[in-house]
């Protein structure tokens, strides 16, 4: 089942739960892979409708981080469950020493001596992990340790 319809599988069933929270969340995904549908005229395949997730999770994330920072803590927490939610529709993510394999590889396919080859490499690691959950931060500091080692 292709990820959107599974999301609207998710929307039916929420709302036959008569769970507001959840349900409102599933919206908000369907909205944005709605909206990202008609920004690239065509279908949404489910490469990227991950993308969209993606950004969802990651704006998620920085929501709860400054909300927890205000002590805004209930608000906080709602956008840590929107985070879970959305996580459970993306694909797992690699591993720590999947991670560190992977900058490996991407480190001598590259050629890569110092921190100034930093962004060759994590191109080769990002079409790596193409279509998976990934820490774009805990990536970045894996390849900055290794280039500056």
């Amino acid at each position: 089942m292709a990820l959107a319809e599974k999301i609207n599988h998710d929307i039916t069933n929420a709302m036959k739960a008569k769970d507001a929270a959840r349900l409102g969340a599933l919206r908000m995904i369907k909205t944005a892979l709605t909206l990202r549908g008609t920004e690239i005229a065509g279908p949404l395949d489910d490469t990227e409708a991950i993308r969209v997730l993606q950004k969802l999770l990651n704006q998620r994330r920085d929501s709860a981080e400054q909300f927890r920072a205000a002590g805004r803590v209930d608000r906080a927490e709602q956008e840590e469950a929107e985070a879970r939610l959305i996580l459970s529709y993306l694909p797992a993510a690699p591993t720590e020493d999947e991670m560190r394999a992977a900058v490996d590889r991407a480190i001598a396919a590259s050629h890569a001596t110092s921190i100034k080859d930093m962004g060759a490499v994590m191109k080769l690691v990002r079409a790596e992990f193409e279509g998976k959950s990934v820490d774009g931060k805990a990536l970045s500091d894996l390849v900055k340790a290794k280039l500056s080692a």
